[in-house]
């Protein structure tokens, strides 16, 4: 049938015209803001969302030999869960937000599962998104700022002699929810020593 084993392939995603332009003006307000604010490279904390599947494939399939784009079924029918990584510019790992589908504590993992003690301990959180979906909403960004990313910031300039006012650096990406004005409205009220700093869309 002249059919081989290959990795199932969908079309790549194409950069913007301007994509160097995007970058190059991305990279001078980063370094502006840590110039003018004199950020410590403990104080730049760069975010981003991952979805982990629980059962995932290998992406396998047969297909025609020499074949350039090979399409599978059921590879886009998962179950999983979105989790929060984020990381300061010193190489300081925070800690996970893990976000799972559904309305109560159920869809999280039991207090009593195993290793949840230590994750909570070093100050991991599992929080349901009380909606129909496993992706960050306005309600966990809220959740994930108040519990991890300020909690770790305030830890950084205190071991740092810095005064809480001091300005500390935030790089997301242009999600929805990150770029919306409720949320930068929230930030701008809340934590206006938090300078929110986005990824330029499509140019990763």
């Amino acid at each position: 049938m002249a059919w081989s084993k290959r990795k199932t392939t969908k079309a790549a995603q194409k950069l913007p015209l301007d994509w160097e332009d995007q970058c190059e003006k991305s990279a001078l307000r980063k370094a502006w803001s840590l110039k003018e604010y004199d950020i410590p490279s403990a104080l730049w904390v760069n975010s981003d969302q991952t979805q982990v599947v629980y059962a995932p494939g290998d992406g396998m399939t047969w297909a025609d030999k020499g074949a350039k784009q090979v399409a599978s079924v059921g590879v886009d029918e998962k179950r999983a869960f979105t989790v929060m990584v984020s990381v300061s510019s010193d190489g300081q790992v925070l800690p996970f937000q893990a976000i799972y589908e559904g309305k109560t504590e159920r869809v999280v993992p039991s207090p009593k599962a195993r290793y949840r003690a230590e994750c909570d301990q070093i100050g991991c959180r599992f929080v349901p998104s009380k909606s129909s979906t496993y992706w960050s909403n306005q309600a966990t960004m809220k959740l994930f700022v108040e519990d991890i990313l300020v909690p770790f910031f305030d830890r950084q300039r205190a071991r740092l002699d810095r005064p809480p006012s001091s300005k500390a650096l935030w790089t997301i990406d242009v999600f929805s929810v990150h770029r919306s004005q409720e949320f930068r409205d929230y930030m701008e009220a809340t934590h206006p020593n938090i300078i929110l700093d986005f990824v330029p869309g499509g140019c990763t």
